[in-house]
């Protein structure tokens, strides 16, 4: 799996493809893509399916794109250092099947179900809380052998409600070298698009 950030776009947008040597919208490995908002705080991952808006007279509701995940970073305008804080939304498994999200205006999306706060069929994941490190003078995590080295990237997401339940984990193993793992109920797209999120450069994050 490989991305591609797009050129020309008014906010970051990432192209996915299962093939390495083949990026383009076009092409036949194409399988999703991640775009977010302009401050690059909130991210939403999109299958491969069409615009509702760029397509109004498409009526088979099984083209039109699903909404995979919704990213959404902490704004941190004071400054303040410490790692970053992060919440995903992925919809709920039906019995052995994701339940299906496609929105056809804004109000149906999932970030727009968060801020409402009507998160049925919605799964929400956070970030888990670092501890900080007195010998070291750092904020670390568990990885159990997983993530060799420090960045502000490096993450586990979690359920609340089953904070020794790692969902992904995330982080730097070399210099630009970083490794992924992620378990139920999350998907191969799902979290190859958060760890792209986590690329992308965030004005009111860092």
């Amino acid at each position: 799996m490989a991305g591609r950030k797009r050129k020309k776009s008014k906010t970051s947008n990432y192209l996915i493809s299962i093939d390495p040597t083949d990026l383009s919208r076009d092409g036949g490995s194409y399988i999703g893509k991640v775009r977010s908002n302009v401050m690059g705080t909130k991210f939403t991952v999109y299958d491969r399916g069409e615009n509702p808006e760029k397509k109004p007279f498409v009526k088979e509701s099984e083209t039109i794109r699903q909404e995979l995940a919704a990213v959404c970073y902490e704004t941190n305008v004071l400054g303040f250092r410490g790692p970053r804080k992060m919440i995903v939304i992925i919809p709920a498994m039906d019995l052995e099947e994701r339940v299906t999200i496609r929105p056809t205006n804004e109000m149906q999306t999932l970030l727009a179900r968060l801020q409402s706060g009507s998160c049925e069929n919605l799964i929400q994941l956070q970030n888990k809380p670092p501890v900080w490190n007195e010998e070291t003078q750092s904020y670390i995590l568990n990885f159990h052998g997983r993530v060799s080295e420090p960045s502000i990237k490096n993450f586990q997401l979690i359920h609340r409600e089953e904070p020794e339940y790692i969902v992904m984990q995330f982080g730097r193993v070399a210099e630009d070298v970083f490794t992924m793992d992620y378990s139920f109920p999350m998907c191969a797209l799902q979290a190859f698009s958060i760890t792209l999120s986590s690329f992308d450069s965030k004005i009111a994050c860092e």
